[in-house]
């Protein structure tokens, strides 16, 4: 069985972070590992509180991982500190981790700033040029671009930017387009638009956890980076289109969408 591993905080309410990762590698068919990188307490409604690992247990967690069970790919997400960044940077490279994909998480969709300090500077210096793809949201692109993107033009233009600076493959995820939720995936010279018609659902809590870890699980498992990233649309749409609605605000997607069986059978 093909393997992976997230690298990202707890989301108490198991709609994004590591429990939606690991929900996530799971339905795509790994088996799913974590070195978290912060607890936080969080519901629909937003963040409460955040509490960072000590660096130095970060690393243990990522050793533990890598001299047992290596990584057939590696999610990052959430991580909030330049030394927590740097740790994950220098464990990375050690172990020669492949199939890297980064999700630039800067901040919540409620707004919570996520990233502290030098946070942002480490990311580009020193984890960036690691990554086999990196997925930004187009205000992460504008920060990871330094430019402002308003159209397909600028995306191209931010994308294409991001990838010839940092050496790696970029989805850039159209979400907060007012028009469309069309993502453009710029790797290695070569532009592919993916369309996406919006959902009528408002619970899309952990969307960008939940795409980079697919699209992690399917680079895993041999596909390449286009068949990666269009099985992780196929597989993000569904969990949309199922229409779970828990909480009081943003809620969660139905992650196990496509779980049959008679282990999910209810009574």
């Amino acid at each position: 069985m093909r393997t992976a591993l997230t690298i990202a905080g707890s989301d108490s309410s198991g709609g994004a972070g590591i429990q939606a990762d690991m929900k996530t590698m799971t339905m795509n068919g790994v088996y799913a590992m974590s070195a978290v990188t912060a607890l936080t307490a969080q519901n629909t409604t937003g963040i409460r509180g955040i509490l960072e690992v000590e660096p130095e247990f970060l690393k243990k967690q990522i050793d533990a991982v890598f001299e047992d069970i290596y990584p057939d790919a590696v999610k990052i997400g959430m991580l909030s500190s330049g030394e927590l960044i740097r740790v994950t940077a220098e464990r990375l490279k050690f172990y020669r981790a492949k199939q890297i994909v980064l999700d630039p998480v800067l901040a919540a969709t409620s707004g919570s700033k996520l990233i502290q300090g030098d946070g942002v500077s480490a990311l580009v210096s020193e984890l960036l040029p690691l990554c086999t793809l990196v997925t930004p949201n187009i205000p992460e692109a504008e920060v990871l671009s330094g430019q402002i993107i308003r159209g397909k033009e600028d995306m191209l233009a931010a994308a294409e930017r991001i990838g010839k600076t940092y050496g790696c493959a970029v989805l850039l995820k159209g979400g907060h387009n007012a028009r469309n939720a069309n993502d453009l995936l710029y790797t290695e010279g070569e532009s592919i638009w993916y369309e996406g018609k919006r959902i009528g659902n408002p619970n899309t809590h952990g969307t960008g956890c939940t795409l980079s870890s697919a699209i992690a699980a399917n680079l895993a498992k041999g596909f390449d980076l286009a068949e990666s990233v269009q099985k992780a649309k196929d597989y993000i749409s569904g969990a949309i289109l199922a229409m779970l609605d828990l909480g009081r605000g943003c809620g969660p997607m139905n992650h196990a969408f496509d779980l049959h069986g008679r282990f999910a059978e209810e009574k």
